[in-house]
């Protein structure tokens, strides 16, 4: 018997569909697309194949693919050292905390270290309510249609069907979930402006009726669930009820913070100051894994002299942190937040344009460069292709179809049940991104050949 060449038998897409799961799907008939090598806003697959990475993987490689300063910090601090236990200062540690308080709100002033932005958003939740155990304010709100990651406390936060999914099982006691901002499709059947932000206020009438409420948390800018700009006033209208009533206001910034939305985050595009504000994705370029949590000096003092009842073996761990310092001094040195607020100008004049051109096109939002289009079959009554439940059995969305033409035309974009997203990395010329809407226009040709 011939043995067979290691190539012929070593199979990746097999082994890792065979052996790995694949998230948020059903995992029958997973056959994942072999990623080979990545540059720049590029990445090939084993056929050689390249694509515009139009979503930035899942809105998280903002400084691109292959980018040198970072990759030469990571080598930097694995030749001094790899690993310290969180007890102990580190250079590096103290170094992202400088740069941190020159790019953050001026009024967090204290951070915590994790692996994902899922962690971040427990950090959040446990903090409120170690804040608030005394007045036993254990209970959060956060809204409908967000999502804010998958262990128990932070899906229990998530709006979305994935917290459904889960709900038998997972316990959300004390998460209470309100009306979120969604103007296009206003769960309170209004529209602005003459709805005088009835879904902000709602949040009042909660906090006043349920009584015990410690914690408001919300997404300034929803990311997987539709890049959904608040309308004007909303935040600042969160920011005044939660003052109000003593509650603090956690902003999730994992996906819309790092020059996402043309600002540092996104709140700073509404002058809001949260108490907390939770992040991860672009706080390495998605180099490393690594989350933040930064915290008002109200809740920096209580802890002062109160115990914080939380932390992880990785917390602080010095190379993500040498990544994050690299990737905070690529954001200043090559201004890409200002790039992403100027090409975002260039991104939203060309998704109006899409929107008329095309019929199966229900809405379109975007702010900097965070995007996304929503497609409807029937534009009049607003009428989706498909819902969760679609999702849920594997069954074929017409996202995916869209997306699968754009891939044809070397073109990725993230989707979601009804929309997709548009998100490129940040240092993506403005030649690249008109590229790029050329495909998603051309490709959109599939959904409209299904309008009603």
């Amino acid at each position: 018997m011939v043995e067979k060449n290691l190539d012929e038998i070593f199979d990746p897409v097999a082994i890792s569909s065979e052996l790995t799961y694949g998230t948020w799907r059903r995992q029958n008939g997973w056959k994942p697309l072999l990623f080979t090598k990545a540059y720049g806003p590029y990445f090939e697959d084993n056929n050689g194949h390249r694509y515009l990475d139009f979503s930035s993987q899942l809105m998280c490689s903002n400084l691109g693919h292959g980018n040198q300063r970072i990759k030469e910090s990571i080598m930097e601090q694995l030749n001094k050292f790899e690993y310290a236990q969180p007890g102990y200062a580190t250079e590096i540690r103290a170094k992202v905390a400088v740069e941190l308080k020159s790019v953050l709100p001026e009024n967090l002033v204290k951070y915590f270290f994790g692996s994902s932005g899922t962690e971040a958003n427990e950090a959040a939740i446990k903090t409120v309510r170690m804040f608030f155990s005394s007045d036993k304010k254990t209970k959060i709100i956060s809204n409908y249609n967000s999502y804010h990651g998958s262990t128990m406390g932070s899906v229990s936060l998530t709006g979305d069907f994935r917290r459904i999914a889960v709900d038998t099982f997972y316990s959300s006691q004390g998460v209470l979930h309100a009306p979120p901002p969604y103007c296009y499709r206003c769960p309170l059947g209004q529209h602005y402006p003459e709805c005088n932000l009835a879904c902000a206020n709602y949040l009042d009438y909660m906090i006043k009726n349920e009584g015990n409420v410690g914690g408001v948390v919300v997404e300034p800018v929803t990311g997987t669930n539709g890049v959904i700009v608040p309308p004007e006033g909303y935040l600042q209208r969160i920011r005044e009820i939660t003052r109000e009533n003593d509650v603090l206001l956690v902003t999730d910034e994992v996906m819309s913070g790092w020059g996402r939305t043309g600002e540092w985050f996104a709140v700073d595009n509404w002058s809001v100051k949260p108490d907390i504000l939770t992040t991860a994705k672009g706080i390495t370029g998605a180099y490393l894994p690594l989350s933040l949590m930064a915290t008002s000096r109200r809740i920096a003092d209580f802890f002062e002299n109160n115990y914080f009842a939380h932390g992880h073996t990785y917390e602080a761990h010095p190379v993500p942190l040498a990544a994050a310092y690299a990737a905070i001094r690529e954001y200043k040195d090559k201004d890409l937040i200002k790039h992403s607020k100027n090409l975002g100008k260039v991104l939203k004049k060309r998704l109006e344009e899409i929107k008329e051109r095309h019929r199966s096109v229900g809405d379109v939002r975007s702010i900097g460069l965070f995007g996304a289009v929503e497609l409807v079959k029937n534009r009049e009554i607003k009428t989706p292709f498909n819902n969760y439940l679609d999702k849920l059995k594997g069954n074929p969305l017409m996202t995916d179809r869209v997306a699968k033409y754009a891939m044809e035309k070397g073109v990725y974009i993230s989707t979601w049940i009804n929309h997709f997203i548009i998100a490129p990395p940040l240092i993506i010329t403005e030649e690249e991104l008109e590229k790029g809407l050329d495909v998603v226009d051309e490709s959109l040709s599939v959904s409209d050949k299904e309008v009603l």
